[in-house]
């Protein structure tokens, strides 16, 4: 096939047309808003069709859906396809250490502010019906190998072969390890550098109860907080639930469990029957799970450029992958999409566009990966801490004083669609107030509110959302 044009600054293409590099989560979504707008889009997968073969990649911890990422659906009109596959979460069921009954944290007011559990694979094939019926062609089992920018040409390996394909530009949604974007520091420095955390995961699963029902409650986050590990549990529409032990790679000597420490099943029952024994009965199939699933690793990824010109630029986990704590990765990365549609809508100058969709979003993405990180202090360590728990009543409290002005922290990140770096300075800000609030006080009752409420309207302007 010949290879396509080159589209330079300022010129108007014949025709808008894009390859995307992966029909995951965000190749799916981006296929679909630009087919919608008349784009002719070609998408290669290097893995089967999940809907032949079923899904077979990447990490499986549930994603937690929020009204970022539910706006990005209602673009794509299928919204109401994912919700109805979803599990609401109306907050943290924290389970202590000692063995006390587990306490709901709500995540927001009431259940107007909820997240909902989906399943990776149940939304990724969702997601690949939705493109296909916007017009996107998709391709599987085709792996991209190399590009050549100069030609215009990109080779796909599949069916036993080598595949050179021309294209107008690239749009690269293939995850973390992405090979396009490989490609592109190949051809100028992109500047990247991943951070590695130094804690991975273990995914088990909580099976259905005798009835077929769930065997804990299903509309909750469960977390078993234990100071430097943890476990979590999200639920799903087949009345499982996936459960996530997080903890240190190796040992760090501090008595803490590690992966290097808790090497195979009988060292996982020996630790699930010491720190989380409330858990245990739940898992019948603990060391079967432990010994078969592989350990996931953490990371963040940095660049400091996400394009070259008009030939390419990357969106999601291959521009900015950050760890889950904060369940924002996948609404991150749909904001992405929404936000490059719009700025391909503005302009037929593919380089313009692109350049502009970095500078709105690079901000943004360095933000919630902070975020993403300290969320796991947070999760692990501070949910059953008693200066956490006076400093969250006392946000709730000036949340209801102030409602335009101090919104609490999740609800920025999780209930608006706000700029992320604004969510960050104004957490910041809402954070120091706390702090400061508390000190040496042991109930909101102690807490003088009209030097709080002084505080906040000298520091914290009216808040309106994303339209």
């Amino acid at each position: 096939m010949s290879a396509a044009p080159a589209t330079g600054a300022g010129a108007r293409p014949a025709q808008r047309e894009a390859t995307i590099v992966g029909a995951g989560l965000a190749g799916a979504l981006m296929a679909t808003l630009l087919a919608q707008r008349g784009w002719k889009v070609e998408v290669y997968e290097s893995r089967g069709d999940p809907r032949i073969h079923g899904f077979a990649g990447g990490r499986s911890i549930n994603l937690a859906l929020a009204e970022r990422g539910l706006h990005a659906l209602r673009a794509a009109d299928a919204d109401r396809d994912v919700l109805a596959q979803a599990v609401m979460m109306r907050g943290r069921m924290v389970h202590p250490a000692d063995g006390g009954p587990p306490q709901l944290q709500r995540y927001g007011r009431d259940d107007s502010e909820v997240i909902w559990s989906v399943s990776r694979g149940e939304l990724n094939i969702t997601l690949i019906n939705a493109a296909e019926a916007a017009g996107a062609e998709l391709h599987f089992d085709r792996r991209l190998e190399s590009v050549d920018f100069v030609a215009k040409r990109a080779f796909y390996r599949g069916d036993g072969g080598l595949h050179r394909i021309g294209f107008r530009t690239l749009i690269g949604c293939d995850g973390a390890g992405s090979t396009l974007r490989r490609q592109m520091d190949q051809r100028a420095s992109l500047g990247e550098r991943t951070e590695w955390l130094g804690h991975g995961y273990k995914e088990l699963e909580i099976p259905p109860a005798a009835d077929g029902g769930f065997r804990i409650e299903p509309n909750a986050l469960h977390i078993w907080p234990r100071g430097r590990y943890m476990c979590i549990a999200l639920p799903n529409d087949e009345r499982t639930f996936t459960v996530t032990l997080f903890m240190a790679m190796e040992d760090q000597g501090d008595g803490d469990p590690s992966f290097e420490t808790v090497p195979d099943a009988a060292a996982a029952r020996a630790l699930f029957e010491r720190d989380f024994a409330d858990a245990l009965p739940l898992i019948p199939e603990l060391e079967h799970d432990f010994e078969a699933n592989p350990i996931g690793s953490l990371g963040t990824l940095y660049l400091d450029r996400w394009h070259l010109e008009g030939d390419a630029v990357l969106i999601g986990d291959a521009a900015h992958a950050m760890v889950p704590f904060h369940g924002q990765g996948m609404n991150c990365a749909f904001e992405d999409c929404v936000a490059l549609a719009r700025r391909l809508d503005a302009t037929d100058d593919l380089a313009a566009a692109y350049a502009a969709f970095a500078a709105e979003r690079m901000p943004d993405a360095a933000a919630i990966q902070k975020m993403a990180l300290d969320n796991y202090i947070e999760m692990r360590d501070l949910v059953d801490d008693a200066d956490y728990l006076l400093q969250r009543e006392l946000e709730l409290a000036l949340q209801a004083r102030h409602p335009t002005r101090f919104v609490p922290h999740y609800a920025l990140v999780t209930f608006m669609r706000i700029p992320y770096s604004v969510a960050l300075a104004r957490s910041e800000v809402q954070r120091g107030i706390l702090e400061a609030a508390t000190r040496r006080r042991s109930s909101v009752a102690e807490v003088d509110l009209e030097a709080v409420d002084a505080d906040i309207l000298r520091l914290l302007p009216p808040l309106a959302d994303t339209p």
